[in-house]
């Protein structure tokens, strides 16, 4: 391990090996900090940017924060305090208000600065079965919807007080800073009989030297320039990714040139269309040429797996999980010629230009809040296939996640693939997140993993077991993935049982009706006794209403407390049903929130 114990800058590559080599189980602890280390930038920004926007902080409120800010930054503050500063703006605000803001920072915000370098060290750890956590200053307002995505189980942070569902404008103490933070590990450290001497602990700043000085294991990740220089002097490692944070003007200029490659593909395919009158050899050309010229112009290598089975059952529905813009051009250098693709109806009227030249080369878009006008789509792509012998390109996930953690899947490129009796060939990628997350206009350099999965035939499919189809093409990128796999639900078993039931209920009255058959030849060889037969039903019925009628009035006079048991609850049952489930409108006493791993 130099690599964990030698000098000077350390790759991603040499971290993991250090990992690999370590000991497994939980008794080893892997603690990140937060802001810097485990996503670029500080989060406290984007959470002050959104208290703003709210209104839950007034100009004035929003100066004296920033003020407090600046002082805890000079050393003329200390953490608490600045803290506190925040804190008291919200008072009397539900905490539930900011478990929703917190989602939205990191779904528009967060999620996007996340260093892919240092989701890779986490699950490194997690493959090991170590204990990781995160240790961060900030609230957990900030860091569980990150944690939570990256599969990190223990957050200890500085917690807000909340009373009542409320907060109470305080902060918890002790805050998790400098010593604190050091506590927070030792009681870590004891529930899972961990020591601190085996554990290791990534953080970029020097206000983490507390403990980063008392860890066995300490690496300077992203480190600030104070601490890149402890890490010298003390031969720690360290590491800077370059995947996140602010671009360079190289990346910017690259990114615009990839961007426009698709407009410029399109016109140097137009000569051939003058002269061979082929509309589609044009395209054809215009759509392999982009995904070569943007890839080169973007630093993006391809590690693909599987290749010949794009070209071993077309034409068919290709679909993809969709994570970046980089997908775009992924799918237009591994599929080349004769696809037509679906888009979002939006991107005609945000950018018209590419709209037109998406039109043009055979894109279909699709207006979805409109159903009717999403089915016809959908038909349309079904003709274009059988018309054209072309495939069809879709993601079943509607749109681009926040992360590599698969969605849902969505049934439209199902249904094609079953209209038009074609195969469904998955594409699974990995890391497009590396060159572009959601929601991040630059382009960077990487090299994403792509592994295209054999074709899935779907002539013997059935409307009926459409969910149960889905669920294992999607079980197949989880695999793929590593990632859990989606369980049978659990209405299936119920649902085959009923089957069952139904196949049983008519066999049963066959089966009555055969022996009512064999019984009526039995009654018609009885002696004639009609009239009498029919009188004595009377009679019953007249004695049993009587007796009923007796009954019924000595009920009324029985007190209830006499009554039987089993009447009582009778009665109860449906005003008990009626009462189950619903909220007491009695306010509950709450505890003040303790610091707590959250």
């Amino acid at each position: 391990m130099r690599k964990l114990l030698g000098i000077g800058m350390a790759t991603l590559d040499e971290l993991l090996h250090s990992i690999e080599n370590s000991p497994e189980g939980p008794q080893v602890l892997a603690i990140f900090d937060f802001d810097g280390t485990l996503i670029s930038g500080y989060s406290a920004v984007d959470l002050v940017r959104e208290q703003f926007r709210r209104g839950d902080l007034s100009p004035a409120q929003l100066f004296e924060l920033i003020t407090a800010m600046a002082s805890f930054s000079l050393g003329s503050m200390g953490f608490s305090a600045m803290m506190n500063v925040g804190a008291q703006f919200l008072q009397d605000i539900e905490e539930t208000t900011y478990q929703g803001v917190s989602r939205k920072l990191y779904r528009e915000h967060i999620a996007r600065r996340v260093y892919p370098e240092s989701r890779a060290l986490v699950q490194a750890h997690l493959a090991r079965g170590h204990t990781v956590a995160v240790i961060s200053s900030a609230t957990p307002y900030q860091v569980l919807p990150a944690a939570r995505d990256l599969g990190i189980e223990h957050v200890l942070c500085t917690d807000l007080e909340v009373e009542d569902g409320r907060f109470t404008g305080s902060v918890v103490r002790p805050t998790c800073f400098g010593q604190g933070k050091v506590r927070a590990a030792e009681g870590l450290a004891k529930r899972f009989k961990a020591r601190l001497s085996d554990a290791f602990f990534y953080s970029d700043s020097t206000d983490d030297l507390d403990l980063l000085e008392v860890v066995g294991k300490p690496v300077a990740l992203n480190p600030s320039d104070r601490l890149a220089r402890v890490a010298q002097e003390q031969q720690w490692p360290e590491a800077h990714f370059g995947s996140r944070g602010r671009p360079s003007v190289s990346q910017m200029a690259r990114s615009v040139a990839a961007t426009s490659s698709m407009v410029g593909s399109f016109i140097a395919g137009l000569p051939i269309y003058a002269l061979t009158g082929s509309r589609r050899e044009s395209i054809n050309f215009s759509v392999a040429t982009f995904g070569e010229l943007a890839s080169a112009l973007i630093g993006m290598r391809l590690r693909v797996k599987g290749e010949e089975h794009l070209w071993s059952s077309r034409p068919c529905v290709f679909i993809f999980n969709h994570q970046s813009k980089a997908d775009v051009i992924i799918l237009a250098r591994l599929l080349r010629r004769d696809f037509a693709s679906v888009g979002k109806q939006e991107i005609k009227t945000e950018s018209p230009l590419l709209g037109k030249v998406m039109e043009y080369t055979g894109t279909i878009f699709i207006d979805r809040s409109d159903a009717r006008s999403a089915i016809k789509s959908v038909n349309s792509l079904v003709e274009v296939m059988h018309a054209e012998n072309k495939s069809v390109v879709m993601a079943p996930e509607g749109t681009r996640t926040v992360s590599p953690t698969l969605a849902t899947f969505k049934k439209g490129a199902f249904h094609i693939a079953m209209q038009a009796k074609v195969p469904i060939v998955p594409i699974v990628i990995r890391n497009a997140g590396d060159v572009a997350p959601r929601g991040e206009f630059v382009y960077r350099p990487a090299t994403v993993d792509v592994e295209i999965l054999p074709p899935v035939e779907t002539a013997d499919w059935r409307r009926a077991d459409l969910d149960e189809h889905i669920r294992e093409v999607r079980n197949m990128y989880l695999r793929c993935l590593g990632q859990p796999e989606e369980a049978a639900p659990a209405s299936d078993s119920t649902a085959e049982a009923a089957k069952d039931q139904a196949a049983v209920k008519p066999a049963a009255k066959t089966a009555a009706k055969k022996a009512a058959a064999k019984a009526a030849p039995a009654k018609k060889a009885a002696p004639k006794r009609k009239s009498a037969t029919k009188k004595a039903p009377a009679k019953a019925a007249g004695k049993a209403k009587a007796k009923a009628k007796a009954k019924a009035k000595s009920r009324a006079k029985t007190p209830a407390t006499d009554r039987p048991a089993s009447q009582e609850a009778a009665r109860s049952a449906p005003k008990a049903r009626s009462t189950a489930g619903r909220p007491s409108t009695r306010p509950k006493a709450r505890p003040k929130r303790k610091a707590a791993e959250s």
